[in-house]
């Protein structure tokens, strides 16, 4: 799928139940304006438990945060807010998602958010430059997935952590079951890459949530 780093159909269950294939996916990922609806759907709150996903990652001023498929900044901006004079890159493969979020990030005062169009097998991120990458409802996307983790391990600082939300197999939400990766296949992948699993989160009802560092 080229447009892999746009997450999934992520708003109410019920909406979610309408996306039963992958075609229904793909079409809604070919609308920007539908998309964005979707990311932002307030009915998202409740399971994504943002702002207990921002506070499990521990930032704290000065960081460089990563968000790749950033979407319409829905983490985006939250993490602006904690990193204070850090960075926040809003990596992304869609100008127009780039563009809401760049919009939303003036209009918000969040002069630390910088947007990055990527393409589809490199998040461009500098060398060890990032204290977290993050990736949302959006590495069961990731084409390639073996590449693009050593893309990230050379991305991250000495310490630097990277962060895996996704969806279980069974989720209400999201895209259809054929799409998504179970956790153990997720942790199974990125250790073989180097990374050491260093925290998981379980307060979310439908996703892991897995902090990796990078092994030696």
């Amino acid at each position: 799928m080229p447009c892999f780093l746009l997450a999934a159909l992520v708003g109410s269950p019920a909406a979610a139940q309408t996306v039963a294939t992958e075609h229904d996916a793909h079409r809604l990922h070919g609308d920007p304006t539908a998309y964005m609806a979707s990311l932002d759907d307030p009915a998202r709150d409740a399971w994504q438990k943002p702002h207990e996903v921002v506070m499990a990652l521990g930032l704290a001023p000065g960081m460089v945060v990563a968000d790749i498929g950033a979407g319409s900044g829905y983490f985006t901006l939250r993490f602006a807010r904690h990193v204070g004079a850090g960075r926040v890159l809003a990596v992304d493969v869609s100008q127009p998602m780039l563009d809401a979020v760049r919009s939303r990030a003036a209009g918000a005062g969040l002069t630390a958010v910088s947007t990055v169009l990527a393409p589809p097998d490199d998040p461009t991120l500098p060398p060890a430059g990032v204290d977290l990458v993050f990736i949302c409802d959006t590495w069961h996307h990731v084409e390639r997935r073996p590449a693009y983790l050593a893309r990230i391990r050379a991305a991250l600082k000495p310490g630097g952590r990277f962060a895996i939300v996704d969806f279980h197999k069974d989720a209400p939400v999201g895209p259809p079951a054929s799409m998504k990766l179970t956790r153990a296949e997720v942790l199974a992948e990125v250790q073989a890459a180097g990374f050491e699993l260093a925290a998981e989160h379980t307060m979310l009802p439908h996703q892991y949530f897995l902090v990796f560092t990078a092994g030696r």
